[in-house]
Parts: structure tokens; C-alpha cells; sequence
């Protein structure tokens, strides 16, 4: 099983008292939590800056064709001594 358990978030939270003490650690948390906050702020600007920009991707269509079908009886027999041109 790979993944981080219950026994082993306990011991890294006491590995980081033992560090950092229990004073410290609440600042520690709160500028994690900032850290993450402008991160997510930050990536959804980049992401907004691409579609603001008036440059979006347009679907390539097809021109507009007429498609013929052909049926067996329309087609024509192969002569198989000639080479096709």
C-alpha cells in the first residue's frame, strides 16, 4: 500500500513540534496556507490572462462538399490486364 497513514502523519507532526516548538507552528501553518492562496490566485490569473487576450481558438470547419455515393451496380468493372494510368 503506498500512501501516508495515519501512524505516519502522527509521526511527522511530532517530528515538527520537536523542531519547531509549539509556538511556532501555527505561524508555520498560517503562511503555508498563504503561500497556497497565492499560488491558486496567481495560476487562475495566468490562465485568465490567456482568454482575456481576444485570442481563443476557433473550430477549423470544412468547406461544405457534396459527397457522391457510389453503389456496386454504378462501378464500373476493372480490367485486370491493364495497368491504371
Amino acid at each position: 500500500m503506498m500512501g501516508i497513514g495515519l501512524s505516519e502523519y502522527l509521526i511527522i507532526a511530532l517530528v515538527m513540534l520537536i523542531l519547531f516548538g509549539p509556538n511556532k507552528l501555527p505561524e508555520l501553518g498560517r503562511a503555508f496556507g498563504k503561500m497556497l492562496h497565492e499560488f491558486k490566485k496567481g495560476t487562475r490569473g495566468i490562465m485568465d490572462d490567456d482568454t482575456s487576450t481576444g485570442v481563443k481558438e476557433q473550430p477549423v470547419s470544412e468547406p461544405a462538399t457534396q459527397s457522391t455515393v457510389v453503389t456496386p451496380q454504378e462501378k464500373k468493372p476493372v480490367d485486370s490486364r491493364r495497368l491504371p494510368d
